[in-house]
């Protein structure tokens, strides 16, 4: 079954089986929605990983959308993997995701995931090449400026609607900055073996070459969006900074004694997480000069968990060091994926000194 199914599951208006056009971003028409000033109380919603057709979780979208639609909440984001990571990379994945994103009653922001690009190249999702889909993306998906939903909020990109980094948004809700990053799965888009390179995969060493220096470019431009959103939460005097990407960066490296699994993941079985190391870095950095909260939202490895996992001293040294404290203003929450179809309730309080309570929302029957 594919996501043209899932779109009569959902009701909503139904992608034909000859789909091959870039879908619209946004609703004709749409109402936008105005921010919230400081000082306001709300809620929003966090979720991803959905639907896999590997874990039969078409029936299960008509009710996670009924459950989000019936709750109060300001917006919604979705942090990434629209399909799962063994079927086609095909047009009308992206065109259903538009439409799932469009049947939200509230703004819904959008954050690419792996499946949707970085893993393209493997023979089972079609031999794409990864750049040409992550284009194809910006092109079909961030076109305009607007959120997607059946109200829309405006929001600010990092590039130019449809062109390079435009997936990169932010806007202000009440007394928070949110900023979405493309930072996906698959470690960033790093390729770090020959092996690696051409693993079931349509990829040759050019092709791997392309996605390395395409993943320098963007960690480059990541690093200047999370630090300028820094700089623009501490201008406006906000609460909180809340960041959501989909890749897992493996906050829980190093945990073993003697050895930096970050450094070297292969001495305890763990795959690559370096294409993460030097975000974190400068994500510790910019944590430990600011006063408000950060919550951190990724998706990636499907199982609903909240922790403070930051170290003072960063993520490329050893969190063991005596000089290494815990960022006690710093968040992660990881949201719920396949089989898994739950979501998130995020409520804001600016009189709490936590700022930000995560609500697990368990939908019934699934």
């Amino acid at each position: 079954m594919n996501l043209r199914t899932t779109a009569r599951h959902l009701g909503v208006a139904v992608i034909t089986a000859l789909t091959v056009a870039a879908p619209a971003t946004a609703l004709a028409d749409a109402p936008i929605a105005r921010p919230a000033p400081a000082g306001t109380s709300f809620s929003f919603g966090l979720w991803g990983d959905m639907p896999y057709a590997k874990g039969s979780d078409y029936p299960k979208m008509t009710r996670i959308v009924n459950d989000i639609n019936g709750e109060q909440i300001a917006f919604s984001v979705y942090d990434g993997d629209i399909k799962d990571g063994s079927s086609l990379c095909t047009p009308d994945q992206y065109a259903g995701a538009t439409e799932l994103f469009n049947s939200i009653k509230v703004p819904t922001v959008y954050v690419p995931g792996d499946n949707e690009w970085t893993d393209c190249h493997r023979t089972n999702n079609g031999g794409y090449n990864n750049i040409e889909r992550l284009n194809y993306i910006r092109r079909t998906m961030f076109g305009t400026p607007n959120s997607f939903g059946k109200v829309q909020m405006v929001l600010e990109h990092q590039g130019v609607a449809g062109a390079a980094y435009s997936e990169n948004s932010r806007w202000t809700y009440g007394d928070v900055v949110f900023v979405t990053i493309n930072q996906p799965g698959s470690n960033n888009n790093k390729i770090n073996s020959d092996k690696e390179c051409t693993d079931k995969s349509a990829r040759v060493a050019a092709d791997c070459d392309a996605d390395n220096a395409e993943y320098k470019e963007r960690d480059a431009k990541n690093v200047a969006w999370l630090r300028s959103s820094f700089d623009l939460a501490k201008k406006q005097g906000s609460k909180g900074l809340a960041i959501v990407t989909q890749g897992d960066p493996g906050f829980d490296l190093p945990e073993t004694e003697g050895i930096n699994e970050r450094l070297d993941p292969s001495a305890v079985g763990m795959p690559p997480s370096d294409g993460y190391t030097n975000f974190l870095n400068v994500l510790v950095d910019e944590t430990l000069y600011y006063s408000g909260q950060v919550l951190f939202v990724h998706g990636d490895t499907h199982f609903f968990k909240m922790d403070k996992p930051l170290m003072s001293n960063g993520a490329d040294r050893d969190v063991r060091e005596a000089s290494g404290t815990i960022l006690q203003n710093f968040t992660r929450v990881m949201t719920f994926g396949s089989p898994a179809v739950h979501w998130l309730k995020i409520e804001v309080d600016p009189s709490s000194r936590s700022l930000f309570k995560v609500l697990p929302m368990m939908v019934a029957g699934n």
